[in-house]
């Protein structure tokens, strides 16, 4: 029953576990920075660089199993919130540089404190065939 069920959800596991830690981390961080009066430091946009290639690889994860014939229950919804997750870090990071003030920081926090709900909601409109 428990491979059936990690079956059904390849979004779900490891790789979502540490994109939601990952993100959090780095939203505290940036918090921390925002309300110092900081501007977004080279330990954010390695952060987001880091916190890209892990939505990547989950992305990469959920394509392969679309690939070998798995569905997810929303299938427009799951594409949305995909597309959304690889895009967000990105945009933190050309924000972030182009407000170099305390909102910079504040940017990245707010996308790092979105990300995680995204990749829940991606789990969930995976599963929704299975219930």
């Amino acid at each position: 029953m428990t491979s059936a069920a990690s079956a059904g959800a390849p979004v779900d596991g490891i790789l979502a576990t540490a994109t939601i830690v990952l993100s959090l981390v780095l939203a505290l961080w940036s918090l921390v920075a925002a309300v110092r009066h900081r501007a977004p430091d080279r330990l954010q946009f390695v952060g987001l660089a880091v916190l890209e290639v892990a939505l990547l690889a989950l992305a990469v994860v959920a394509l392969v199993a679309l690939g070998g014939g798995e569905r997810p229950g929303e299938p427009g919804a799951f594409f949305g919130y995909l597309v959304t997750l690889v895009c967000l870090p990105p945009l933190a990071w050309v924000l972030a540089k182009m407000e170099p003030t305390r909102w910079g920081s504040a940017i990245v926090c707010a996308v790092c404190l979105v990300l995680p709900v995204v990749v829940v909601r991606l789990q969930q409109t995976w599963e929704v065939a299975g219930g």
